[in-house]
């Protein structure tokens, strides 16, 4: 049976990504990301964000304006797609604050809503549910995002963001895997929804 997204599902307003990066990491908390594809729609609704503060901020790409062609799309309009490869994986983010001010908010984690069987492809049939999405490159998979997204807008078709309702409780803490990155690394600034089994397993 194929699984297709339902009409609730549309394009959040642009004027959600003009917040504050750490509010906006915040406000993201379950939203659903959207991906629609010829073999069927895929909905995971976001349980998982980690901001990243720019120029000040010495766990972040963009740590002292730092302008390449990876980190170019940081320095546009907030809420564009900006994609990394990590290894072999890619990772999503969603560019926040005004023009030349480079932010971002990491999209860590997200628990399956639609498109079951195609996350399922996309991931393996050997690993459990919890497991599909449970960390930002795993994500990525499961929705079938890969680089082509670098500089897409999150409220453009086939990829997009949709409004959902935040989570009742969320807890903030150290981000993940940041462990060089001097005072850093102790800033609170990873928010997930407590308690949900989607979230992805913390190390320093």
């Amino acid at each position: 049976m194929k699984w297709r997204a339902i009409a609730i599902y549309t394009p959040i307003d642009k004027l959600f990504f003009e917040a504050p990066v750490l509010e906006l990491a915040r406000n993201l908390l379950g939203q659903y990301i959207v991906h629609k594809q010829p073999e069927g729609d895929i909905v995971v609704r976001i349980v998982e964000t980690e901001a990243y503060h720019g120029p000040e901020d010495r766990a972040a790409h963009s740590f002292d304006n730092r302008r390449t062609k990876r980190t170019e799309i940081m320095f546009g309009t907030a809420g564009l797609i900006y994609t990394y490869q990590m290894h072999t994986h890619t990772l999503m983010n969603v560019v926040s604050g005004a023009i030349g001010t480079p932010h971002a908010i990491l999209i860590r984690a997200g628990e399956p809503v639609v498109g079951l069987e195609l996350i399922q492809e996309n991931r393996g049939h050997h690993l459990k549910m919890t497991d599909w999405t449970n960390g930002p490159g795993k994500l990525s998979k499961a929705l079938g995002v890969t680089m082509k997204y670098y500089g897409h807008h999150w409220t453009d078709e086939p990829l997009f963001i949709a409004a959902g309702a935040a989570p009742e409780e969320i807890v903030a803490g150290p981000r993940v895997g940041i462990g060089n990155s001097g005072e850093a690394v102790h800033y609170p600034w990873r928010f997930y929804e407590k308690d949900s089994p989607y979230v992805s397993k913390y190390r320093p």
